[in-house]
């Protein structure tokens, strides 16, 4: 692990599930760093959680020669997390919507969408080979 900037903290990790725990732990301990209560803490982990498996599973496709990278900072504003897998990369305007009635039984494809709904913003980037998913979620007002 590498901590380049003031607040920032990068790694590399296998293209497994034990490294998309070690992401979710991280993410969990960013949003409670900054302040976020349990319910919100536990959003933003599902989201960074889905984002890691979405890496791991349908970027990476468990490739061992391949590596999930995840960026988290806290920049006084937002918690800005950045998952980047080294894989085919992904349009997110191809992935089927979840509440279309014809898609509503799967059992997959929910994963964007639950990024989405739990994140203030969420942005993909193509980086050939992989796909950059970088998650924003805005701090919670100061009490006073």
């Amino acid at each position: 692990m590498d901590k380049p900037g003031a607040g920032r903290l990068q790694f590399s990790l296998n293209s497994t599930m034990e490294s998309v725990g070690e992401v979710e732990a991280t993410a969990e301990k960013l949003a409670m760093e900054a302040g976020f209560d349990e319910e919100e803490r536990f959003r933003i982990a599902m989201a960074v959680r889905e984002a890691a498996v979405n890496a791991v599973l349908h970027g990476n496709d468990y490739d061992p020669q391949k590596q999930v990278t995840a960026s988290f900072e806290n920049n006084g504003k937002s918690i800005i997390i950045t998952i980047a897998d080294e894989g085919e990369g992904l349009d997110p305007d191809t992935i089927p919507d979840p509440l279309d009635p014809e898609n509503l039984m799967r059992g997959t494809g929910r994963g964007i969408f639950l990024i989405r709904s739990f994140m203030d913003e969420v942005h993909f980037r193509q980086l050939h080979p992989g796909t950059e998913l970088t998650l924003i979620k805005h701090l919670p007002p100061a009490e006073g």
